[in-house]
């Protein structure tokens, strides 16, 4: 039988592309500290932890026809390649258009400059970015001739905590429910014609499968499909079953009010008002089309999200986005301008 290692395999993208392989037939092997969750169904667990010298001494004495990895640290990326590299067939590394220098140009392809590589074994979130395209070269000088770097957008479906896309049909779900605590009108702003790029995380393990039993080589820009922001906002209303209410409110008039785009406390998710930035949802992703990838349908990408929404709870705290009580001060603030 096929075999495929997971450096991972217990969080959100590794757990997908371990279950998306052993649908396609693969004996499946996770190597995880087990932290994290539990492997799919089918997978085998091999405790361990990367940082350790002995870390890859249960899984390194055997053939390996293809090794996916998607580490952020290169210390682990190059410890696993020393241990791994010459007994694996195919090798993947999951990597990120994060390692791009510049997002202010759409349309960019994988020949667009990167960003210099972390000059350490391990960087902080703030070196993410960095960190990644460290990894990226310890992979390239390894394993020329073996080798696919996807280099993911942003993702999203089930398993997805970021809060990043998923905030947007939670809150038209919560809006449709006529939820007391939540204003009847929806923010957004009013920027429609922001590009973005999400992919389901369902969508991107089975290509990433599919690849690894081609042993496509290269590097890929793994985005979603080119999808305007108002696109993405009727989607998720539509699919919530949202018809009221939407104000659409001021990019600057939002960053006055200290409104962040993009993520993270007191935000709104896949906005960005910064023209400099206009490009980071908008990068060339023919090659990695030409190369097999598939997307579905943006109303079953919404649906996908907002089941994993309501698993998780829509009333919870989120790491992303408005609470309601913001949400409703904002409201206030702009009707009163």
């Amino acid at each position: 039988m096929t075999t495929m290692l997971v450096l991972g395999g217990t969080a959100w993208l590794g757990r997908e592309v371990a279950r998306e392989a052993i649908g396609a037939g693969y004996d499946v092997t996770c190597l995880a500290r087990g932290e994290s969750g539990s492997v799919p169904d089918g997978a085998r667990l091999v405790a361990a932890d990367r940082t350790q010298a002995d870390g890859y001494a249960a899984v390194s004495g055997r053939d390996w026809d293809a090794v996916v990895d998607v580490a952020r640290q290169p210390g682990q990326v190059r410890s696993a390649l020393a241990a791994l590299g010459e007994r694996a067939g195919h090798w993947t590394f999951v990597s990120s258009c994060s390692v791009y220098a510049d997002h202010g140009t759409p349309e960019a392809d994988e020949s667009a400059p990167l960003l210099p590589a972390l000059d350490a074994t391990e960087g902080t979130a703030e070196q993410y970015g960095e960190a990644k395209v460290a990894c990226e070269l310890a992979c390239l000088e390894a394993l020329p001739d073996r080798l696919l770097v996807a280099r993911a957008g942003l993702i999203a479906g089930p398993g997805d905590r970021s809060d990043r896309f998923g905030y947007w049909p939670a809150r038209f779900a919560l809006a449709a429910e006529g939820d007391p605590a939540w204003p009847s009108t929806v923010l957004v702003p009013d920027t429609p014609h922001f590009a973005t790029q999400t992919i389901d995380v369902r969508d991107l393990a089975a290509w990433l499968v599919r690849s690894a039993t081609a042993r496509s080589t290269g590097v890929f820009n793994v985005v979603g499909a080119d999808e305007p922001l108002g696109t993405v906002l009727e989607a998720a209303a539509r699919v919530a079953g949202y018809d009221g209410a939407v104000e659409a409110v001021d990019s600057q008039w939002l960053h006055e009010q200290d409104v962040e785009d993009w993520m993270g406390p007191r935000s709104l998710p896949l906005w960005i008002a910064d023209p400099a930035w206009a490009g980071f949802g908008a990068r060339d992703g023919s090659a990695a089309r030409a190369a097999g990838l598939t997307y579905r349908p943006l109303d079953d990408l919404v649906a996908g999200a907002l089941a994993w929404e309501r698993e998780l709870g829509l009333h919870r705290h989120r790491s992303a986005g408005l609470t309601a009580a913001q949400e409703r001060a904002l409201l206030t603030a702009w009707a009163a301008r």
